[in-house]
């Protein structure tokens, strides 16, 4: 483990106080400074507090900002339900970890990090985090199990960003407040600070939330008069009437059962007196209105927060719908997923690592990412082909590509299976003595190297089955026919070589690394069968040969 002498520094310089890793620095407190009970400045909100809320936390004081972007969480469900798909569809991908190198000892330190990723509570603990796409920031404290000789992240603990404030001068070094009330810079190794901006500027400006505050402060006025229209003219108008004769006391009866006929659903009156109901005319095109314009509101929110409206509202068909929608949401999870791994990178698994380990050249990477769709037998026969040509290939990428985890010591390994040695035999003749199919090139040419490196002619039977094939193209010269069937028989040799060389350009980043490649892999070029093509058509032309020669000297005779 670790050697413990060393001073460790976090990434704003400050040194990291071992004894206190176990203890909570930002827990709630009833009665004192960070009180878990929230304000609700959305209550009768209207522009100009809005603005004066707005602007407050531009100047560092957040407070009234943070309650109300918890407020709309709690008031808008379409706000509530835009932003939690998009942190739970990033909160849920699968995680993994990536080793800095095959080394047994980088392999330790991804192995420690893949263990501790296989908790159930690690979802809601990223669902807490992302809590920043929203607010604008977000502030977990690491609850670290300590030993004597380990350190382990048991919790990861959402504290309420009400409870942390920024430096003056810059606005953007995050500050705790402490038990006291006072200011104090975050501890090194303590804390997770997550920042993942929907706009470039100051954090506390980059937040969803300030959209969806003026938004939502609009739908609410419309949500009100669409509320005040339906109760006006919902129902049909009651007009009560009396007689000429009719006393106060009649009148007051009459304007009860008028005005309590809607709820009660029941009146009594004098005979003389009546009732009638008078229904607004073109009341449904005056009511869309109120709903076109609530809807419209919802869709600005979707597109803030998601990118897109297909995938949340009944909006279907046109252009840019369906599918191209989904690829924009996918595309912001993407980035959420990279930036929520650069920030667990930094903030939990380099300081853990440090703590353990010490300062290390390569830290392990947490990769969250979805499975892209990948031909993995193709995949497979590349690497078949590329890692015989000399290509270096990681054997930690290859396994976290297929997704097999490294293996164990004591495990039982796949290895490739040893092949025999089979002697080779020339044609038509048993097996030349001592002959085998090496991988080397120095292997002489089967069947026609072998016979007449024996002193052995071909056979006359061989000979004029060879002779018939030439009689029928007396008239074609023998080099021509003996080109002919080289090209006929060779081509699919050839292209299977070729096919290799090929391999090799693709691979190549260099004409030089090419060269490099060509050279390394020239041995392990199976040229055996276009030496079987070579070795025949040799054959045939000598016996083609033979024959011409017998026939002109025929002739002569």
């Amino acid at each position: 483990m670790a050697d413990r002498k060393p001073v460790l520094l976090d990434r704003w310089g400050k040194p990291v106080v071992r004894a206190q890793l176990g203890t909570e620095l930002a827990a709630p407190t009833l009665g004192g400074v960070r009180s878990p009970i929230s304000g609700y400045p959305a209550d009768g909100l209207d522009p100009v507090r809005l603005a004066d809320i707005l602007k407050a936390a531009d100047q560092g004081d957040a407070i009234r900002y943070l309650e109300l972007a918890e407020t709309i969480e709690e008031r808008d469900p379409h706000y509530l339900g835009v932003i939690s798909t998009r942190k739970r569809s990033v909160s849920q991908i699968d995680i993994t970890v990536e080793a800095a190198s095959d080394a047994a000892r980088d392999v330790q330190m991804a192995d420690m990090i893949r263990d501790w990723l296989n908790r159930d509570e690690l979802t809601e603990e990223l669902f807490d985090i992302l809590d920043c796409i929203g607010k604008g920031y977000s502030v977990t404290e690491i609850q670290w199990e300590t030993t004597e000789a380990q350190y382990y992240p048991k919790r990861l603990i959402r504290r309420d960003p009400r409870w942390f404030r920024f430096a003056r001068h810059d606005l953007a070094t995050p500050l705790r407040i402490d038990a006291q009330g006072r200011e104090v810079p975050l501890e090194a190794f303590r804390f997770i600070f997550a920042s993942i901006k929907a706009k470039s500027g100051l954090v506390l400006r980059s937040g969803l939330a300030r959209v969806a505050a003026w938004v939502w402060m609009f739908k609410a006025y419309t949500q009100k008069d669409w509320a005040i229209f339906s109760q006006t003219y919902g129902q049909p108008l009651r007009v009560g009437k009396w007689d000429a004769g009719a006393s106060e006391r009649d009148k007051d009866t009459l304007f009860r059962a008028v005005a309590n006929i809607a709820g009660d659903c029941a009146a009594i009156i004098p005979e003389r007196m009546s009732i009638d109901f008078i229904e607004t005319a073109n009341l449904g095109a005056a009511a869309d209105l109120y709903e076109k314009r609530a809807d419209w509101l919802d869709r600005q929110v979707s597109k803030a927060v998601l990118g897109q409206t297909a995938t949340t509202d009944a909006v279907t068909g046109g252009l840019g719908s369906g599918k191209e929608h989904r690829e924009v949401q996918e595309d912001i999870e993407r980035a959420d997923a990279r930036a929520l791994a650069a920030i667990l990178n930094r903030d939990l698994v380099r300081p853990w690592i440090e703590l353990e380990y010490g300062k290390q050249q390569r830290y392990p990477k947490i990769v969250i990412a979805r499975p892209e769709e990948e031909d993995l037998k193709l995949a497979a026969e590349s690497l078949g082909v590329l890692v015989p040509l000399g290509m270096k290939v990681s054997m930690s990428s290859v396994r976290d590509r297929f997704g097999w985890p490294d293996p164990k010591p004591g495990d039982e390994l796949l290895a490739p299976a040893t092949q025999p040695q089979t002697p080779v035999s020339a044609p038509n003749g048993p097996p030349v003595a001592g002959e085998t199919a090496p991988e080397g090139r120095d292997r002489p040419l089967k069947g026609f190297s072998g016979v007449f490196e024996r002193g052995e002619a071909p056979g006359r039977a061989m000979m004029a089955e060879k002779a018939d094939g030439l009689s029928a193209g007396r008239s074609e010269p023998p080099a021509d026919m003996l080109a002919d069937r080289l090209s006929e028989a060779g081509a699919p040799a050839v292209e299977k070589m070729l096919d290799r060389v090929g391999a090799m350009v693709a691979a190549a980043g260099s004409f030089e690394e090419l060269l490099e490649m060509i050279r390394a892999g020239f041995d392990t070029l199976d040229g055996e069968p276009l030496e079987e093509v070579i070795a025949q058509a040799m054959l045939a032309a000598h016996a083609g040969g033979r024959i011409e020669v017998a026939a002109d000297e025929d002739i002569d005779g």
